[in-house]
């Protein structure tokens, strides 16, 4: 059961919380463009300075990425690989009766070999529909999670740390939660040196309450700890889709998970997922500070802001907590409502606060404004800063829409206000600039893009396979491939049923996107338009999953005997 209030607070202050770092791959989900090795290089060395010791740098498949030439290259220049991480899928394959395939070692362990991996991240399924658990039963799963140990071990490293993730954990919790206890019981009472590292969970879309994850979390870490298990690690990661990511990770520390596996910044599928910069500087709030000798936290906010820029292209959203443009800001007086033993944010990453300049702040953060934006000047003073509130005030009754805090808003409400602008302030109001679309360009860089995914299979001939389209286009949008969502989203998409998706097809919802919204100047927004309000609401109008709470329980299976 969830912890008492107290305790949870008492938890969260004392953890050590070990991070798995997923910025390499994580990241990759959530940009419309794939990495280059140039930018997997740098999120790297970002990782690096925040002293991460456990980094995932792969997802492998039947696929040759980018991410497998950068594991060679970070072979060839002496990086330390007993860092390494990466992941693979439990099973290689499943047939038409829904048996999987357990003989044959799945492709993501055999390239771990190849190129020197030691540490895996194994994915499971405990409610996935095209496995028959009446026939692969929870027994089975656990006898094929120790054969694979026996293979990593002998194959990879005695000293693998393995860690099988439940990916569809809250939904197996819900709706069958004897299959997750059970497993979990089962392998933690395998001797200490048979099993894994750990487990590891997640909200793959980010739709269950903090509490219902913090309940089903406390669940399982009392399996582990009845079964004498209490150093086995139980790692959170939590997609973020109603604004709860975070709470939701902090009940998860708080109620048992040993730590989390995220990206330094939240950029994912969906909206993005609790990032480590966030969770670390909610712990060292709080008071924690185990982290701060683990981790180079002063640099979290810096490392966050740098991937998030590789990524997208862009700084991140300034509202974005931690490490956003106004994440620092202070609101209404110079230190108003903050108690001198309170923590300071800005304080700790040695940057002075902003001062948000809304019809709330004080004269004094006006001049304090001025003064930062563009020096020291005789007009910057109480007279002049009174007025520009008194402009504030008129236009927000006036309804006029304005911006305040960049250079060119605070320069151009300075001279509405009566005062005489200087030279810089001049300049910042000059600047201007505008793009117009091409619509040409943009549907032959797509296209061109969509080429380059339709020959890898030998032929160009306008369709590409499910996987490639997966990789190339929607990953941004659905989390996994396996997931029942994806499977049923990519078949709406396969009007002639032959496993492929047709260019002419895409295509037509790009034209609508660009006639519908004339504004697009992008490829990114051209694609993220396309997906987000065309094809993924027609998606949902033909999908419709079917669940099968209304069969009989399969899980009450006699003993938890492996022989």
């Amino acid at each position: 059961m969830p912890q008492p209030l107290s305790v949870q607070r008492r938890n969260l202050i004392d953890a050590e919380c070990f991070v798995l770092d997923n910025s390499l791959r994580e990241s990759t989900v959530g940009q419309l463009r794939g990495h280059t090795l140039e930018n997997k290089w740098k999120i790297y060395e970002q990782v690096k300075k925040v002293g991460y010791q456990n980094i995932i740098v792969a997802s492998f498949n039947h696929m040759t990425r980018v991410g497998d030439v950068f594991i060679e290259e970070l072979k060839s220049k002496g990086e330390d690989f007993n860092k390494f991480w990466a992941f693979s899928e439990f099973l290689e394959s499943i047939d038409k009766n829904g048996v999987p395939d357990t003989e044959t070692i799945p492709i993501g362990l055999v390239k771990c070999k190849k190129l020197g991996i030691r540490h895996v991240v194994i994915e499971f399924d405990l409610v996935y529909k095209p496995i028959n658990y009446k026939k692969f039963k929870m027994k089975d799963i656990a006898r094929h999670m120790v054969k694979l140990m026996t293979w990593i071990r002998t194959n990879l490293s005695k000293d693998s740390k393995i860690v099988f993730n439940i990916r569809d954990f809250p939904k197996a919790m819900h709706n069958r939660p004897k299959r997750v206890i059970r497993v979990v019981r089962m392998i933690s009472k395998l001797k200490a040196n048979e099993r894994p590292f750990g487990f590891v969970y997640e909200d793959p879309y980010g739709k269950w309450l903090p509490e219902e994850i913090g309940c089903f979390t406390a669940t399982i870490r009392e399996v582990m700890d009845n079964n004498n298990w209490k150093n086995g690690h139980f790692l959170c990661h939590i997609h973020e889709q109603w604004g709860l990511s975070n709470a939701t990770t902090l009940q998860c520390l708080a109620n048992g998970a040993t730590g989390i596996w995220a990206s330094l910044c939240k950029v994912g599928a969906f909206l993005g997922h609790s990032s480590s910069s966030e969770t670390l500087m909610n712990l060292i709030r709080l008071g924690n500070k185990k982290v701060l000798k683990n981790y180079n936290c002063v640099y979290l906010r810096s490392a966050a802001q740098a991937i998030t820029e590789v990524t997208l292209g862009t700084r991140a959203d300034p509202m974005q907590p931690v490490y956003g443009d106004r994440a620092l800001d202070a609101v209404f007086g110079v230190d108003a409502g903050l108690d001198r033993k309170d923590f300071n944010m800005a304080e700790f990453f040695g940057v002075e606060t902003v001062m948000r300049m809304t019809t709330m702040a004080s004269p004094e953060m006006i001049i304090i404004r001025l003064k930062r934006l563009f020096g020291e000047n005789k007009q910057f003073n109480e007279t002049i800063a009174a007025k520009m509130k008194e402009t504030m005030l008129k236009d927000m009754k006036s309804n006029r829409k304005e911006e305040y805090m960049s250079k060119e808003g605070l320069a151009l409400l300075f001279d509405r206000s009566g005062g005489k602008l200087t030279a810089e302030m001049a300049q910042e109001i000059g600047k201007s600039s505008k793009v117009a679309p091409r619509h040409k360009a943009l549907m032959e860089e797509v296209k061109a893009e969509w080429d380059e995914w339709d020959v890898r299979d030998g032929v160009k001939d306008d369709q590409i396979q499910f996987d490639a389209f997966y990789n190339g286009f929607m990953s941004v949008y659905f989390s996994c491939y396996r997931c029942d969502e994806t499977t049923q989203a990519l078949k709406a998409l396969d009007m002639d049923c032959d496993g492929k998706v047709d260019w002419n097809e895409f295509s037509l919802y790009l034209k609508w996107a660009l006639r519908q919204y004339p504004e697009i100047s992008t490829r990114d927004e051209l694609i993220d338009t396309a997906f987000r309000k065309g094809l993924i609401p027609a998606m949902q109008d033909s999908v419709k999953i079917t669940e099968s709470d209304d069969e009989a329980d399969d899980d009450d299976e006699e003993d938890d005997d492996l022989e």
